[in-house]
């Protein structure tokens, strides 16, 4: 791989998902690989599992790693080309990731949509202005508009979680939040489990949360969540606010929260989320603290989703 932006990079799903179950098994088996190399991970946003579970991953590869939080201990950056530079922003992409070129041999990123711009934000603007002057392989920490991250962690957790010959039916759940939430991760789950084509795939979400098309494929839409959950081996729960009426929220029903009287109906499948979660308001503490619970292990898995995407760049 040249860099990890979405599954347009990866080559095989099944075999790097293949790469992260070994390296689960013996972390350690390619601790020279990263020998005297150097992993910059920038952060325009907060991030606890990315950032810990990267740099353990670096760590079990013999990488350094570098953590940079841009958004509080650099410059304010300029991202657009062709501007004066007279206002608030005090250096520009271009000589920012081209010195951080000079510095690490891979970049990792995380970036966040303003979600005030739908077309900026779904342009990957800043994401791919530092693609673009970097000069090194690139990896996504999170965008504005995908989390792979997260996704080819979720791949891993449900294939690691199944063990029969059909497909699993995997439903991802709309739930509320009291906050509006860009739709990078279910944007990304969507397309990964496209990509992987393993599961049978259904979204469910109330009308006007209809995702971008080219992320959300041929999945089934249902706007009856009891319906949709009907016979589900997997939930995964997910707030994200309208793409649509872009960045809005225009649904605050409670009943969308997931509850063991949600499950009933379901295979008693396993519930996922990618964490940070808010009890009580996504996913009910019945849930969240009941045996149908993955999202421990889900969160786990990070670990080794980082390690086979570094290591496959680095072997590359």
């Amino acid at each position: 791989m040249k860099q990890f932006i979405s599954t347009a990079d990866v080559p095989s799903v099944p075999r790097l998902v293949d790469i992260a179950m070994n390296y689960k098994k013996d972390p350690f088996r390619d601790k020279e690989l990263g020998k005297n190399k150097t992993l910059g991970m920038i952060f325009l946003n907060p991030s606890l599992r990315t950032r810990l579970s990267t740099q353990v991953a670096a760590k079990n590869l013999g990488m350094d790693a570098v953590v940079f939080n841009i958004d509080k201990e650099g410059w304010a950056l300029e991202m657009n080309d062709g501007v004066v530079m007279n206002g608030n922003t005090t250096e520009h992409v271009k000589e920012a990731a081209a010195v951080m070129g000079q510095y690490f041999d891979i970049l990792a990123i995380r970036t966040f949509p303003g979600l005030k711009n739908k077309e900026e934000d779904y342009t990957e603007k800043y994401i791919n202005q530092f693609i673009k002057y970097a000069g090194v392989p690139v990896v996504s920490l999170e965008s504005a508009t995908l989390h792979p991250l997260q996704s080819l962690t979720d791949v891993i957790t449900i294939r690691e979680n199944w063990q029969q010959a059909r497909k699993p039916k995997v439903v991802m759940t709309w739930a509320p939040h009291v906050k509006a939430l860009p739709q990078a991760v279910p944007n990304s789950f969507a397309q990964w489990m496209n990509a992987w084509g393993e599961t049978d795939f259904v979204i469910t979400h109330p009308e006007g949360y209809e995702l971008d098309e080219k992320f959300s494929g041929n999945a089934r839409i249902e706007y009856n969540q009891d319906k949709a959950l009907e016979d589900a081996d997997f939930v995964y729960v997910k707030n994200w606010s309208s793409y649509k009426d872009y960045g809005k929220i225009t649904c605050t029903d409670s009943n969308w929260m997931v509850t063991n009287d949600k499950l009933k109906n379901t295979n008693a499948a396993k519930v996922m989320h990618c964490l940070p979660v808010r009890r009580n308001v996504v996913i009910a503490d019945e849930v969240l603290d009941g045996p149908n619970s993955i999202v421990i292990q889900e969160a786990g898995n990070r670990v080794w989703a980082a390690q086979a995407v570094l290591s496959e760049i680095l072997k590359g």
